[in-house]
Parts: C-alpha cells; structure tokens; sequence
C-alpha cells in the first residue's frame, strides 16, 4: 500500500494500532508533548512529502487538548508537503452542540466552529463514525464519510440474543426513530421509542414509552451515551412496561461523571459498545460493559484512498 502513512494522535493509540496491523502497516513516527505552560507541541518525526496521511484522533479523554493536537497535526503534515490529510476521528467531538434549541437562544453551534478549525487547519477528508447529527457533515467544505455501526448492531444482536426474533427495538428519544426503525426493519421485529422530558441538559424529567414491550426483549439502540441518565431511566420504564430484559446497544460509550453506578445499579443484562473510545479502564469496574470492536480499513483502489468499516 504505497504512499499511505498513518499517525496516531493521544486519545486512542490502541484503536490505531489495530487500524496499522489491519493493513500490515506501521504507525508513522511521532511525538507529542507539552510544555511546562500546557502549549502542545508535535514533532513528525518522518518525511510526509507526497504521501497520503491519516490522522487517528477520537474526541475522547482530555477533549480540548485532543482536539488542539488533532488541529497542530494536520497543520504539521500540511506544510511538511503531504499530499493529502485524512482527520480520522471515531467519535466526533462537540457533535451535541449542532444547533439552536430556541429562538433567541444565544448558544454556540461549536460543532460548526470545529468543522471550520479543522478545514482551516488544512484537512482534506474527514472520516468520522455515527455522528450524533449527521447534518453536521454539511458543516464542511471538504468531504466527509459518515461511516455506521449498524452491521455491527445486527451482528451482534443475532450472536448473542436468542430472543432476537420477538424483541423489541427501542430509541431512548424521539431523535433516534430513524435509527432504530432501520435496525428493526432489517431484523423485522417491531420498534418503540420513549418521548423524553429535560428539565436541563444531563437530566431527564419525564419518560413516555410509545409500543409495547410486553413479555418481550428489550434492546435500546443509541449513538451515544455520556452520563447515562437516559438509558438507565429507559430500562426501568422498559421492565415497568413488561419487558423481560433490557441490553443498550451503543455507537460512543462517553461514560461520565456517574454514568458507570448508574449502570451498575441498572436492569441491563449488557451494554454494549464500539471501540470509538476506550473502555479497558471502565470495564474493569463495570462488568455489564461489552466492546464490540470494529477493524477500520483504508482501502486504495484505482489511485483513490477510501475506508470501510469491517463488522466482523
């Protein structure tokens, strides 16, 4: 695979080792540090002339920072004369800040302004996993691969659920309908959603379940879920409505703050996640936390580089 070079940022070098032993490659050479006054400083410590690079950065951990050193090496490899540079980011950071909730609302669209960060930096391409919006692609000038864990959700359900046949599929929010209809439809089950309440962000008030869930597994779907106050709060509405399991199938597992008692002390039989941010620290005082790891796999056809998502 010639004139391809891969770099891995802080947030997630296993994830990007595995995207190099995938290929047969080695991950290019690099150096991160900070100085005493907490400035980041990148060195790429190989030449990048001519080649095609691919950045490996989450929006995971200590996001500012990783997303400065994402921004410091783009720029780096751009004036070093690469031909192209690929930002490569599993979980894309600031993507629940895509829009104005309310008419005079003052907020920031801080998803635009890191697309913006990112183009100015010098990306040509970004690659990125379920955004929580995908309009967000439509922040960018540049093009942007959208890539879904949906075959693996598939996968996975049909692996290791022997009930999957009369389960139900349930989104935690109106927002994730389309999702989950398309989960159900390829598993041909039927579907519920729960409308949600928040008094604030991070914090549900109220919960409506729309379906039944009667006697049956429930499998809430989701793109994310940071201090999962919403997925807790849906499983117990899940087991008050009927249902006789409950497993959370999610793309970003953020887990903060108390997300992991709460899914300790929660009915999940399992919460499952995809490797876009690491978990080993958390699994080990959560046992109900499953990865469903994915192999992301630069492909170079016809003198065009291109990435697919294995599902197995």
């Amino acid at each position: 695979m010639p004139n391809i070079k891969i770099f891995s940022g802080s947030s997630h070098r296993e994830l990007s080792h595995k995207i190099a032993d995938r290929l047969g490659m080695e991950l290019g050479k690099v150096v991160t540090k900070k100085f005493s006054n907490q400035e980041t400083c990148v060195e790429i410590g190989e030449s990048v002339r001519g080649e095609d690079v691919y950045i490996v950065q989450s929006g995971c951990g200590e996001i500012n920072d990783n997303l400065m050193e994402l921004l410091i090496m783009i720029n780096a490899c751009k004036i070093a004369s690469a031909s192209r540079v690929t930002a490569v980011i599993p979980c894309f950071p600031y993507a629940r800040q895509d829009k104005k909730d309310k008419v005079g609302s003052r907020a920031p669209i801080s998803a635009k302004l890191v697309a913006n960060m990112l183009s100015v930096s010098g990306a040509d391409h970004i690659i990125t996993m379920d955004l929580h919006a995908s309009q967000i692609q439509g922040f960018f000038d540049i093009p942007v691969d959208n890539l879904y864990a949906e075959p693996a959700v598939l996968k996975w359900i049909k692996e290791n659920i022997a009930e999957w046949k009369t389960c139900t599929i349930v989104s935690p929010d109106a927002g994730g309908a389309k999702r989950v209809t398309s989960i159900a439809d390829r598993l041909n089950v039927d579907f519920a959603l729960i409308h949600k309440e928040r008094k604030r962000a991070n914090e549900v008030d109220r919960m409506v379940l729309v379906g039944d869930v009667t006697d049956r597994v429930a499998i809430l779907v989701d793109d994310m879920a940071d201090t999962c106050g919403t997925i807790c709060h849906a499983a117990d509405k899940l087991i008050s409505a009927g249902a006789t399991k409950v497993y959370a199938i999610l793309t970003h597992g953020i887990f903060s703050g108390p997300a992991i008692s709460r899914i300790n002390n929660a009915c999940f039989e399992a919460v499952v996640v995809t490797n876009t941010i690491p978990q080993e620290e958390k699994m080990k005082t959560c046992p109900k936390i499953q990865v469903r790891g994915h192999s992301t796999v630069l492909g170079y056809r016809s003198g065009v580089t291109a990435l697919s998502l294995d599902t197995g």
